[in-house]
């Protein structure tokens, strides 16, 4: 069976397990393993704290420093309220393209990736290849820093790493942070005749939500003139603004959820140290001069890196050899790469398919792009098999 063929058989597998981020990715991890093991490499598979997740790092070749990280994450946006013209856990074929929740976000990599297993496991690799396969990463990127830690703890030190989300291919060196948070209010309940003797959550929640887009219009000024990102500055996003029940009651409690994404770490020390200073000098003093007991919790429900370009990128210098690009570019959305880049890896992020399938229904991968990152994979033992 050649490679093609091999990765829609594997992609069509994991596709069936629906590892939504609520739920367990433990049937789909074990079955990258058994793959994985029967070539001949070295599985360990690290669980998390609940015993529900888990994420895979193996390894082909020796086991010494250096070599190169093929990575993806497992989990998958949930497809339960969408109008999918398929079963979205059952790969469909039609037009050239395989449909599936998670074909291009981010499962069609992995089956690449795992599918060239046997190819690199034949050769006499002087450096190593690294599978990472994590969890969570749709909610938080919490099984890269789980994955992280576990990588510091046992002293594996890779030199780069393909972060292989859907970019067609194009060789990407940076990209945004992307900061998480949930901020939730508590007032003191109360009949709205009298709003003096209550302190309105969903009120406080509107002010705070107010310095939010203050802060949006602020951080464009902040934007370098060299940035290349698109939007160039730090954005802010107010996803969810909830409280209250009923048009006579004063609501005590409300919350706000909300998004930044950072062009550089002291974009994102500049919004906290606002917000902080706004919450802590002002709404919290007018809502305490009322009820002693109010409160104002933000809760970071992720922090995940920037992929910050450098000058000197092995990872991207190797890319560019092998596909025969001549240049590499950014993105706004985030990954895992910066996570990566922390453990002192040169990254980049490189993979088939395009974002703009990802989470949405009928998401689908094209075949001449699987074939493409197949390719760029059957390239990669040149410079694995060199000192």
């Amino acid at each position: 069976m050649g490679a093609l063929e091999d990765t829609k058989t594997l992609l069509g597998e994991l596709i069936g397990f629906p590892t939504v981020s609520a739920d367990s990715n433990l049937d789909m991890i074990r079955h990258i393993a058994n793959r994985l093991s029967e070539c001949g490499a070295k599985v360990e598979i690290w669980m998390d704290d609940t015993g529900a997740k888990a994420n895979l790092f193996a390894t082909l070749g020796p086991e010494r420093d250096g070599g190169i990280v093929l990575s993806g994450h497992s989990d998958v946006v949930p497809a339960a309220d969408q109008a999918w013209n398929s079963d979205p856990f059952v790969m469909v074929e039609r037009d050239g393209r395989w449909y599936g929740r998670g074909s291009c976000d981010m499962k069609g990599f992995v089956a690449a990736a795992v599918a060239m297993a046997p190819r690199f496991a034949r050769l006499d690799l002087v450096h190593p290849v690294h599978f990472a396969i994590t969890h969570d990463e749709e909610t938080g990127c919490r099984g890269a820093r789980d994955l992280a830690a576990s990588l510091r703890e046992k002293r594996i030190k890779p030199a780069m790493a393909i972060i292989g989300e859907p970019t067609m291919m194009q060789i990407i060196e940076g990209h945004k942070g992307c900061y998480e948070y949930t901020t939730r209010f508590t007032g003191f309940e109360g009949h709205s005749s009298r709003p003096d003797l209550g302190v309105n959550a969903v009120e406080h929640a509107v002010r705070f939500v107010h310095k939010l887009l203050e802060l949006k219009g602020n951080l464009k000024t902040r934007s370098a003139p060299s940035s290349r990102f698109n939007p160039p500055w730090t954005t802010i996003n107010t996803g969810v603004l909830q409280g209250g029940s009923a048009h006579n009651m004063i609501p005590g409690k409300a919350t706000v959820k909300w998004e930044m994404r950072p062009v550089n770490k002291s974009d994102a020390a500049f919004v906290k140290e606002q917000l902080h200073r706004f919450c802590t000098q002002e709404l919290m003093p007018a809502m305490r001069a009322v009820h002693p007991g109010a409160k104002i919790e933000t809760e970071v429900v992720g922090e995940v890196e920037a992929l910050e370009p450098t000058d000197e990128n092995e990872a991207r210098d190797l890319l560019m050899e092998l596909t025969g690009a001549d240049q590499a570019g950014v993105v706004s959305f985030g990954t895992e790469a910066g996570i990566f880049q922390g453990l002192g890896l040169s990254v980049v992020v490189c993979g088939p398919g395009s974002i703009n399938q990802a989470h949405k229904p009928d998401e689908f991968i094209a075949v001449d792009q699987v074939a493409q990152c197949l390719d760029m994979l059957d390239r990669l033992p040149t410079k694995l098999l060199q000192e």
